[in-house]
């Protein structure tokens, strides 16, 4: 785990998925006057060098935000993500993305704890220094998954957790699952945000539907996009999309994703197959 670098794939296609749900629950529930938590259980450096050797080794972020930048046509959410990718840029060319905390930390309101855990120790460094002038931050080196019990309930019992392992290992398949039901069971009401990839294994396959009974019993049940944009590689390996599960999704997400995605579809597209999910339940 400690190798995965999430700067290799900063600005990508499944970044761009992922971040535009994020900000959109983040909005919805800033929408109400009363603080909220927020919780990244790998939340990475909190932003990245596009220029970066890192990042330059597979230009992953000229199929996602690349596309995005200078589009004057984009629906209101897709907009206001590359909005905040500005803001992280200070307002100038696109030279840098913003990680996960990082988006985060644009939206939150000052009186809203954010809570980030990060097993990478030069990481963890970086996003310290980053969220350091930040009240009610708090950056911990520890393993976010076994973090999670203790973080809740929030005190204000209103908060949103997002979780999105580098899926490195099978097991971050099977340890995801299992802190979405420890995060129900202790937090029904909580927003949870899951993010996976769309590889050819079988755990990937399956962790949506897992994801779905596990939520079986969350007052706002479940929902669940996924945006298919590449064929796999000649072995039949490699990421061809990605996926996002939200638990108790705020109102009107939906509705938000349903004018999302086909859009990314079309703009994100890598071949004539390229295809999109909304399932809400």
């Amino acid at each position: 785990m400690l190798a995965y670098r999430h700067a290799f794939h900063a600005g990508n296609h499944a970044d761009v998925l992922k971040h535009v749900v994020l900000a959109q629950v983040l909005v919805y529930m800033a929408a109400k006057d009363k603080p909220f938590s927020y919780l990244d259980t790998h939340a990475g450096a909190g932003g990245y060098s596009l220029e970066s050797r890192y990042a330059q080794k597979n230009a992953e972020a000229s199929g996602g935000i690349e596309r995005l930048w200078q589009r004057d046509d984009l629906p209101p959410a897709l907009a206001h993500y590359v909005a905040l990718v500005r803001e992280f840029n200070g307002g100038g060319k696109l030279e840098q993305y913003p990680g996960s905390p990082a988006i985060a930390h644009l939206l939150l309101r000052p009186t809203d704890p954010l809570h980030a855990y990060e097993l990478h120790p030069t990481d963890e460094k970086i996003l310290r220094a980053y969220l350091s002038s930040r009240k009610n931050a708090k950056v911990v080196l520890a393993d976010g998954f076994a973090a999670l019990p203790h973080e809740l309930p929030p005190p204000s019992r209103r908060g949103v957790v997002l979780i999105d392992p580098p899926y490195e290992m099978k097991t971050d398949y099977a340890r995801t699952l299992g802190a979405v039901r420890e995060a129900l069971s202790k937090f029904a009401t909580g927003v949870i945000v899951a993010w996976l990839p769309q590889v050819a294994v079988v755990e990937a396959r399956e962790l949506p539907r897992r994801l779905f009974n596990a939520a079986a019993a969350a007052p706002k049940g479940a929902l669940h996009a996924r945006l298919t944009v590449a064929e796999p590689g000649d072995k039949g390996y490699g990421m061809t999309g990605s996926s996002v599960v939200v638990v108790n999704p705020p109102h009107g997400l939906a509705d938000t994703l349903r004018e999302v995605l086909p859009f990314l579809k079309e703009a994100l597209a890598q071949f004539d197959g390229a295809s999109f999910l909304l399932d809400t339940r």
